[in-house]
Order: C-alpha cells, then sequence, then structure tokens
C-alpha cells in the first residue's frame, strides 16, 4: 500500500528544503529546522503538517519578510511543463505557497508575483484566496492581466483560485454573494487553448450553479451559440451537479430534455453483497419516441444513512443517442470496499436509473457486516 500522502510532508522534506535554503542563505540552520518539523507533524493531517513546515520557515528564515520570500522563490526548480504535474513533480512546494497565504498579506505586490512563480511548480490557488477577501479589487486586477499570462499554470489560477467553493479551500463568500466579477474573468478563458484550463472553468461554473443556477444557464445559453467542440464539453461538465439534480433548463440546453424511454427491468446481483465487495446492476433502455433523443443517464444510489435512513447520490452512467424504437442494454459495477470519502454502512440500500432527470425505476439490495459469507 502507498503511504498517504501527508507523510510526505516531514522531517524528509524538511531536510530537502532545508538544503536547498542553506545554498542561497548558508546561515540557515538546517538541522533545527529539520528537528522542529519532525517534532511538530506526527500527529497532524496533511494541512496542519503543511503549515507546521511553513511556520517553521517563518522562524528559520530571515524575520524580514521581502528578504525571506526572496531566499524561497531561489530554490524553486523549473515550471512544470505537464498540465496535470503539481502533485506529481510540484507537491513539495506547498508549504511554500502557505508561507505566503499565512505571512504575506501585508505585502500585496511581492507575495502575488511570488505566488505568480510558485503556481507555475505546484499551484497558488489555496494561498492566493485571503488575497482575494482582504483585497478584491487589486488582485482581481493581477487576474485580470494574468488571464491572458503565457503560462497555462497561472491562467488556471485565475479560475481555479475564484472558485466559491472550491474543495478543502476557504469559501469566497462574497463571490458567492455576487459572482459577477469571477464570471468576467471566466469569460476570458472560455476557450482557453488547454483542456487543463478549460476543466477549471467547468468547475468555478458548476460551483456558480450551486448558488446561481439561472445564471449560469443563461450565460452557458449564450456561449453555446456556435460553441466548437471543446466549449459544448465545457458547457456540459459546467452543467453536471444541474443535470443530476434534473433541472430541466439545464437539460434542455443540452439538447436532453424529456424522456420517451422505458426501462422494463433492473436487475441487481448479488441482492446481498458484504461490505468490501462489489454489486452488479443491468437493464435495457427501450425508446418510444418516433424521433432519435439525446439521453443523459445517470444512476442513483441510495446509501444506508447512520440514522437508518437513506443518502441519495448521483453517479455518471453515460450520454448516448437513441433512435426512434432502438434499444441499448447497460452493466454498472460498483465496489463498496471502504474509501475516504465516504463511510457504508450495513442495511437496506436502492439503486435507480435516471434518464434526462427522470427516475425510470430501481430496485433494493442489502449491504451486509464485512464478515457476512
Amino acid at each position: 500500500m502507498p503511504e498517504p500522502f501527508k507523510k510526505y510532508f516531514g522531517a524528509e522534506l524538511a531536510a530537502d528544503l532545508g538544503r536547498r535554503i542553506a545554498v542561497v542563505e548558508p546561515s540557515f540552520a538546517v538541522a533545527a529546522f529539520e528537528a522542529e518539523v519532525a517534532a511538530a507533524v506526527p500527529n497532524l493531517e496533511l494541512k496542519g503538517r503543511v503549515t507546521a513546515i511553513a511556520a517553521a520557515l517563518h522562524r528559520y528564515l530571515p524575520p524580514d519578510y521581502p528578504q525571506a520570500l526572496a531566499i524561497i522563490l531561489q530554490i524553486l526548480g523549473p515550471p512544470i511543463a505537464e498540465a496535470e504535474g503539481m502533485f506529481n513533480d510540484g507537491w513539495m512546494y506547498m508549504p511554500l505557497a502557505t508561507f505566503v497565504e499565512i505571512y504575506g498579506l501585508d505585502h500585496f505586490d511581492a507575495s502575488l508575483a511570488a505566488l505568480h512563480a510558485i503556481t507555475q511548480r505546484h499551484t497558488a490557488e489555496f494561498a492566493i484566496r485571503p488575497f482575494l477577501i482582504s483585497y478584491p479589487e487589486q488582485t482581481l486586477a493581477y487576474l485580470q492581466r494574468w488571464a491572458c499570462d503565457e503560462s497555462f499554470h497561472v491562467r488556471r489560477l485565475v479560475s481555479e483560485g475564484t472558485r466559491t467553493r472550491l474543495p478543502w479551500a476557504t469559501r469566497l463568500t462574497q463571490f458567492i454573494a455576487d459572482p459577477q466579477p469571477v464570471l468576467a474573468l471566466l469569460v476570458m478563458l472560455k476557450d482557453d487553448p488547454m483542456a487543463y484550463v478549460r476543466k477549471s472553468v467547468a468547475n468555478n461554473l458548476n460551483d456558480i450553479a450551486k448558488d446561481h443556477p439561472a445564471l449560469v444557464i443563461e450565460t452557458l445559453a449564450g456561449w453555446n451559440v456556435d460553441a466548437s467542440a471543446e466549449r459544448r464539453w465545457l458547457i456540459r461538465h459546467a452543467l453536471r451537479t444541474l443535470v443530476k439534480q434534473g433541472d430541466p433548463q439545464a437539460l434542455q440546453l443540452l439538447g436532453a430534455s424529456g424522456t420517451h424511454v422505458t426501462l422494463p427491468e433492473l436487475l441487481v446481483e448479488p441482492t446481498a453483497v458484504a461490505l468490501g465487495q462489489s454489486i452488479s446492476f443491468s437493464g435495457t433502455l427501450q425508446s418510444t419516441a418516433t424521433t432519435t433523443q439525446e439521453l443523459i443517464v445517470d444512476y442513483v444510489l441510495h446509501f444506508a444513512a447512520a440514522n437508518g435512513g437513506l443518502r441519495p447520490k448521483v453517479f455518471k452512467l453515460t450520454t448516448l443517442k437513441l433512435a426512434p424504437g432502438a434499444s441499448i442494454h447497460f452493466v454498472k459495477r460498483f465496489s463498496f470496499k471502504p474509501v475516504t470519502i465516504r463511510r457504508y454502512y450495513p442495511g437496506r440500500h436502492r439503486v435507480e436509473i435516471q434518464v434526462n432527470g427522470s427516475i425510470l425505476g430501481g430496485t433494493d439490495f442489502e449491504l451486509m457486516p464485512a464478515e457476512y459469507p
């Protein structure tokens, strides 16, 4: 089993960062820095470990922030060439972004310049948020320029850093209330040449849609006019939560309004499954329409909750075009192997098939304890 990601943020990383810093600043106390980090992190989770390393950097670097920042920037490696290499090649720079996030708020321009550099090696999507909160107009002015930056990492920061509900990050409540400043940035990025950036734009819009669905649908309806295949993908990805909720306007925008299809039977095997094992469910969708239909097919798993109730969760199954009178058979497997993002409880569960926002049918099954034969 691979080590948890948090384990990488400990004494070994501190020693590596310390040696790099000592090349630039020979007086840096590498051994003391490493020892402090080693003592601080054992009982901490990932964010706490990263913060502890940033705090130790603050104690052992020069007390003058601009001087300390200049040293940090000199240990950065070259920009990451791959789109999604931040956690493969640049993860060790996470404490440096956190250093700027925590200690750089009173040095706005120097800190934004540092985040511009760091985000090309790791990411500054978390670190930029305090600046957006404390200096919204000034930070938005930077982001407007960065939306045209030659680095796709920097352009992605414009979108990812302004996501109102970015997972594991501080929520940007001012943009939850009024997302127009964010939309003004996203329109600049909607046709970015990098799919990496366009996916971030879609994720940002998906966040906004949780608070302003009508605004997002109106925005994307405008973007849908004469849209390229790349922009149509962005629109579909941005509407995914609204589609799972069966929003009729979102479905209409995607050409998937109305449902003229039946589900004669839905089979689940086995009907009793032990924790750690898998179920397989299958069925056939039969068209009753006289024209070809665009179908967005999801499945809804109703998980047993701790209080004895059911918790529904919608998952993507497929998107397809179904000709008049045609049918299509589907089979899907779902594993109940324990995962960190969800806890499974024994008891009655239910699976349902949802097409274009409408539930066509479902069936129950039992999740048993792990020791079930």
